[in-house]
């Protein structure tokens, strides 16, 4: 059968207009932690702190809601960040030795970094090296028109500000060693300057340190040095005493000493006193101290580092001291800077009084209130580190109704009752943005069994609660953390701090599929070891036992051995669960494999679940199995091996190389006979085969894939739906599975009705099986109403949420496969459409979702759409049915394979990606559902920069520096789909997506046949349906087979 396809004359302007008003790309927030951060700076008047990275990316973070993101030309360490205070204003240093300005801005209302100047600092001719004119150390004046640079070779060099201007006012250790005692000299280098400090009461005075321990009190003005202090311990750091009379210097030998300044005694030996805390036995060094004073008398030191080396030089610790009072915070991760939130106003006020210590760790953010006795921890409205134990899988719910969202507030009320944001000590800046319309909700699956309800309404990503399931299980863990604690010894006084614990008890509790409905509260939650959870969310403690249901998959089928890991034994007697979500059935899947499919049907009391041995069907308000079916081939020995297998890795790379080889040989050309009847044949069909090439550059031929793969019973997908499945008159329950080898099971359901749930039980009949041609893995399924419309979610209808389906038109069902997605009309499952996603060689569909994108210009035009993200990092948009290509963007890097295996889409055109193990990128491909930063913040400065350089004004980034803006979409679009348009088959007439009437993408020829399987229809169907069969085997085959 001949095969046509026709090209597009032209597009519809006013197609194009719609589309420009449903659609368009945005990078817009990064929610969680920043990946490595390597610098951390404060601004006390503006109240904004500013987190600099290894990828060379500036956060700046206020109140909630308010973030900036600026990111370096040259992707390089920001080694440190200083605020010029008040100004709006930043300096960064970076590893490649580069100061750089950024300016915040206002405009289109909002306020925007950008980066202004950047400078490097010159070497002398023949004197010093590259080496020796690196920037150790940054110190700007507070009048912050001055900025001094320490150096590797022990300069100090002095900039004006803000033009970056280096000022004739360079000051060598050649000067500086004429005023040290030759005694003092014993001809060593003083080494690099390690800090500089300005003096707190005469700003023309700045004290320098030396790595070898001098340390110097230079004057500005006269360019002569007032104090000398001989340090004989290697310098980490400096701090002024807030009156000026005395400074504090840490050391690497794990002590801090304090030096009194004199104008009397103008050459320091000795300080006044010295201290090592974790003495007398060798320490770390002290990275850093700070020394404030308070209106009580005695100074509050706070320092890093200084711990035993033998017994804790593997802690990272940090250290409050305060006359008999003595903490030292404990850390599961390195210690990068700390700030205290105290007056700066050094005129009006006495003392530094701190309020607040911020320390930026390694994985995340911790804040102590100094003020409150005890000095706990403040919760932190951003900034939470979702990595605090791997994430494993993620949900999103849209349009959360108020009621959930209550009841899940009230239970991480409970949980923390001193979460509460308000106390925030970083406030500057306002949030312009309106109150978003509706809640969402985003859960996280963790390694440790826990999931993590996050607040995805707005730019912050809030927690909210954290429900754990190692509870109901009995682990190999001790729980032993607060034995072991008391059992230590009172000294070092070690108080674990920080949410973040990269270590799981036992990796058979991760979590791996999440299913929530929204409207009863019901959950699903299951797990690596084949464990399912049925929960129901209550507001009162609960103390009950966990009903516990085995389910064999492989249904005693013959020659397979389970060769993982065991079941995670539950509890026996009863548990106490606190207020939130609780278990009430435990499923358990036998064998004990990862579960890779799961979906919840509370208005059925219904949830199904697939491993890669099988699915089963299970009804928790019985308490009782309803169906198990195994999906394992015979050559299936694979899936029996565990997560975990060199075999099977093993196999897996040698079954590829030999895929390679015969590809390679199929696709060599063959030699044939010149006048053999088939030659021709193979010429016709590689002449087609060219032309349909470059007719149809979107598409290609699939190859298909043999039975033999492993792993091939796999379930990936399963589905609820209520459609025609026996007939066309009569519809129902029904529930749909698909498999990694291309097949789908449609199973129709005999749901009793509510009054008689308790009474009857739920029975599944096998309806229909279908084996796709191509035996792609089926990767999601959707069945559609009358009118084309996915079907709402259960209670929607019945609760007046949501319009009715159409069940007097005939319903279709959506089959999404790793290769094509194809569109069956119900029941007969005749396939009507289908769209080969092939743009390029190699191309796979690895996320899909069902959006709704509603105009922006008319909030009462919208449009059902599929979102399809590829291996190659692109997302396309097609109608729905039609199956009609809208859109396509570039969006994830195709060998960011993490990031699109964790990218999850929202039902309103938004989706979420890791970027990192700490960090969300959240994107919107709609043009009216923008979830991005709008916020503002006023800033005084004497000279603006940023109009007199707008040429190095660009739009702000993320720091990926992947952001693309509406109109960089719209070009993206441009340029991939003008072909795809001109190669798609259809009208004008046809063009709009909804109208989806006779729509057919290919002709029959194209439509290849799929095996499907009956098992509901009558003895006239089977005869007509056989004689039809016989019919078509009975045609010449067309040239060309697909």
């Amino acid at each position: 059968m001949m095969k046509f396809r026709f090209r597009r004359q032209g597009n519809d302007p006013h197609r194009e207009k719609i589309k420009q008003d449903l659609f368009a790309f945005n990078k817009t927030v990064e929610h969680g932690f920043p990946n490595q951060p390597s610098a951390l700076a404060y601004d006390p008047k503006l109240q904004l702190m500013a987190i600099g990275t290894k990828s060379g990316a500036i956060k700046i973070y206020g109140a909630p809601a308010v973030e900036m993101t600026g990111l370096h030309k040259d992707t390089a360490a920001v080694t440190q960040i200083h605020f010029l205070h008040g100004q709006g204003r930043i300096l960064s240093l970076l590893d490649d030795n580069t100061i750089h300005l950024w300016e915040i801005i206002q405009r289109e209302n909002r306020s925007h970094l950008v980066e202004v100047h950047s400078f490097t600092l010159p070497g002398r001719p023949g004197i010093e090296s590259t080496s020796a004119t690196r920037v150790t150390v940054m110190l700007l004046n507070l009048s912050c028109d001055l900025l001094a640079v320490g150096t590797e070779g022990g300069g100090v060099h002095f900039l004006e500000l803000p033009s970056l201007t280096l000022l004739n006012k360079s000051l060598f250790q050649d000067e500086i060693m004429q005023s040290v005692p030759d005694k003092y000299k014993c001809g060593k280098s003083l080494g690099p300057v390690e800090s500089l400090q300005e003096h707190p009461k005469d700003s023309d005075k700045i004290l320098i340190g030396y790595s070898r321990g001098l340390v110097v009190l230079w004057d500005l003005n006269s360019r002569h040095i007032d104090n000398v202090f001989l340090g004989k311990q290697q310098l980490e750091s400096l701090v002024w005493e807030r009156s000026g009379n005395s400074f504090v210097s840490s050391h690497s030998d794990g002590g801090y000493m304090v030096w009194a300044v004199s104008s009397s005694n103008r050459c320091t030996h000795d300080p006044v006193s010295s201290t090592i805390p974790y003495g007398p036995f060798p320490c770390k060094a002290v990275n850093k101290i700070l020394w404030r004073t308070t209106e009580s008398g005695a100074p509050l030191v706070l320092f890093s580092g200084g711990m035993p080396r033998a017994s804790y030089g593997d802690r990272h610790c940090l250290t409050i001291l305060q006359d008999h009072n003595h903490v030292t915070l404990d850390f599961t991760s390195r210690v990068i800077d700390f700030f205290t939130i105290h007056c700066t106003d050094r005129d009006q006020v006495e003392f530094d009084d701190p309020s607040a210590l911020v320390v930026l760790l390694e994985e995340e953010l911790v804040v102590i209130d100094l003020q409150m006795a005890g000095w706990p921890t403040v919760p932190a409205p951003y900034l939470a580190p979702l990595h605090s134990s791997a994430i494993t899988c993620s949900c999103h719910i849209s349009n959360v109704p108020p009621k959930l969202w209550e009841r899940v507030i009230n239970a991480g009320q409970q949980q923390c009752p001193l979460q509460n944001f308000e106390n925030w000590p970083i406030c500057g800046g306002k949030n312009l943005a309106p109150d978003p319309k509706q809640k969402e909700l985003l859960l996280t699956g963790h390694e440790d069994g826990t999931v993590r309800f996050w607040d995805a309404s707005g730019v912050s990503l809030k927690p909210l609660y954290k429900l754990g399931t190692a509870n109901i299980f009995q682990t190999d863990c001790d729980h032993n953390d607060s034995l072991t604690q008391a059992g230590e010894e009172e000294w070092p006084p070690f108080r674990k701090v920080g949410c973040f614990d990269p270590y799981s008890d036992d990796p058979r509790l991760g979590i791996q599929k999440i299913s929530l409905c929204k409207y009863s509260g019901k959950m699903v939650v299951a797990g690596t070891a084949g464990q399912v959870i049925v929960m129901v969310l209550g507001d009162e403690k609960s103390d009950h036992m966990i009903d516990v249901a085995t389910v064999d998959l492989l249904q005693d089928r013959e020659g397979f051995t389970w060769k993982g890991h065991d079941r995670l034994p539950p509890k026996s007697g009863s548990v106490v669960f606190a207020p939130g979500f609780q278990p009430v059935v435990l499923v358990q899947c036998m064998p004990p494999a990862a579960v890779t499919a799961v979906t919840l049907n509370a208005e059925w009391n219904l949830i199904a679940f697939g491993t890669s041995h099988g699915f089963g069907l299970f009804d928790y308000h019985r308490r009782s199995p309803v169906l198990a079916r195994c999906t394992l081939h015979p050559n299936d020995s694979l899936a029996m091996e565990g997560p975990l297998s060199r075999v099977k890795s093993l196999k897996k790379s040698l079954r590829q190389s030999f895929r390679r080889i015969r590809k390679s040989r199929v696709s060599g050309k063959k030699r044939a006979v010149v006048n053999s009847p088939t030659c021709k044949v193979q010429e016709a069909n590689a002449h087609l085969a060219e032309h349909d090439a470059e007719v149809t550059p979107v598409q290609r031929r699939i190859e298909p894939r043999s039975v033999d793969d492993s792993l091939s019973g796999v379930v990936r997908c399963l589905c609820f739906a209520d459609t025609f499945l026996r007939d066309g008159t009569h519809h129902g329950p029904t529930m749909w599975a698909g498999t990694n080898s291309g097949s789908v099971y449609a199973y129709a359901l005999d749901v009793p009705s509510q009054e008689k749930f308790s009474e009857q039980s739920v029975e599944a009949l096998l309806g229909k099986e279908i084996q796709l041609m191509h035996r792609a893995p089926v990767v999601s399924i959707a069945v559609l109403d009358g009118r084309g419309n996915p079907l709402p979610e259960p209670y929607e209808v019945s609760r007046d949420l949501a319009k009715a389906p159409d069940m007097q038109g005939s319903h279709s069902v959506l089959i999404i496969s790793e290769e094509q997605f194809k569109v069956f009309m119900l029941p007969k499952v005749n396939a009507k459409t289908k769209f080969k996603l092939t743009a390029h060689e190699g191309c796979r569909v690895r996320k899909v979702a069902l959006s709704n994108f509603t105009s922006v210009t008319s909030e009462d035009y919208s449009e059902n759409t599929l979102v399809c993200l590829t291996n190659l990092g692109d997302i396309h948009v097609f109608s729905v049915p039609a199956l009609r290509p809208q859109v396509r963007y570039d969006c994830i890097r195709k060998e960011d394979i993490s990031g699109i295996a964790s990218c999850v889409f929202t039902k309103t055109g938004q989706g979420f990606y890791l970027i990192s193990p700490s960090e969300y990128e959240r994107f919107s491909l709609s043009a009216r559902v923008i979830t991005e930063p709008l916020c503002q913040v006023d800033v005084e400065r004497p000279h603006d920069l940023s109009e007199h350089s707008s040429s190095s004004m660009t739009v702000p980034t993320q720091a990926n520096g992947t952001h693309k803006t509406q109109a960089e979409g719209k070009s993206v679009e441009a340029e991939g789909l003008l072909e795809e348009m001109r190669s798609a088959l259809s009208s004008p007439v046809l063009d709009s997506p909804n109208s989806s009437a006779d729509i057919n993408l290919d002709t029959t020829g194209e439509l290849t046949m799929e095996d499907v399987k009956d098992y509901l229809m009558s003895v006239d169907e089977a005869e007509n349906n056989f004689r039809n069969i016989s019919e078509e085997d009975g045609r010449p085959p067309g040239i060309l087979i697909s």
